[in-house]
């Protein structure tokens, strides 16, 4: 079944005076299924980042339309946005994105507070996502007291801590070192493997490996995808290595 719904999405910015128009996304369609763990790539500038964007109720499409479990995105009031994004999307950005002020469990906390759910909720959802992630001996500590790879555990359990329909992960593992990377990844897979629909935009290509669908972005259209199907880690690894090439050389798409 599916949960997001892409259809033939275009994004043209203007500058201010209306002079110079940029278009960042031309025809995007694409589908993702409930409980699918998607990665998207391209080289920068292909479209990429408005996309993400779009998807989180950020921007509007100049044409198009984004359906997320139903709901129509081009339809949410910019005064509603905030809390269809609350309720219904989680977040895990490449800088974390946390509060420094904060504890790992007040950041953890933070989406709950906004929306207003009782305390007790709140800590038992808590104590089970920390213990899943493996901070639950971390929450009373700040950002700064705790590695990178903690502080994106932490941001994982903010993410996933209101049940979202879908999480949009941007770069997640772009500041971290390749110890931590491999344990996010486990993580992603882990969380992915218990239902939890991801779509991924990363540079990445060993993060994009992990993934069970590849979509490629070119000129601001989808170019090509690549199903794991049986392949393992490494199989994949090397189907992506040479479409970024192809894509980078302007080559055809081929068949995966």
């Amino acid at each position: 079944m599916s949960i997001l719904d892409v259809y033939g999405l275009k994004k043209i910015y203007s500058s201010r005076f209306g002079g110079d128009r940029v278009t960042a996304l031309r025809n995007v369609t694409f589908h993702v299924e409930k409980g699918e763990y998607v990665a998207i790539m391209g080289e920068s500038g292909s479209g990429k980042t408005t996309l993400l964007n779009i998807l989180a109720a950020f921007d509007r499409p100049t044409n198009g339309s984004v359906i997320l479990d139903g709901n129509d995105l081009s339809k949410i009031r910019d005064s509603a946005a905030a809390a269809f994004r609350r309720n219904n999307l989680g977040f895990v950005f490449q800088e974390f994105n946390l509060l420094d002020t904060f504890t790992l469990k007040d950041n953890i906390y933070l989406p709950l507070v906004l929306a207003g759910r009782p305390h007790r909720e709140m800590k038992d959802k808590l104590l089970k996502i920390a213990a899943k992630l493996n901070i639950s001996e971390l929450l009373e500590k700040y950002p700064y007291e705790v590695s990178g790879g903690q502080k994106q555990r932490a941001a994982v359990a903010r993410a996933v801590i209101t049940d979202p329909k879908l999480i949009l992960a941007d770069e997640p593992t772009g500041a971290l070192d390749s110890r931590a990377t491999d344990e996010l990844l486990t993580l992603f897979k882990e969380i992915n493997a218990q239902g939890q629909t991801i779509l991924m935009v990363t540079h990445s290509i060993k993060a994009a490996s992990a993934a069970n669908r590849v979509l490629f972005i070119k000129d601001g259209e989808v170019f090509h995808q690549i199903y794991r199907g049986n392949d393992g880690n490494e199989q994949l690894y090397e189907k992506i290595s040479d479409t970024l090439t192809m894509l980078a050389t302007g080559g055809e798409k081929s068949e995966k």
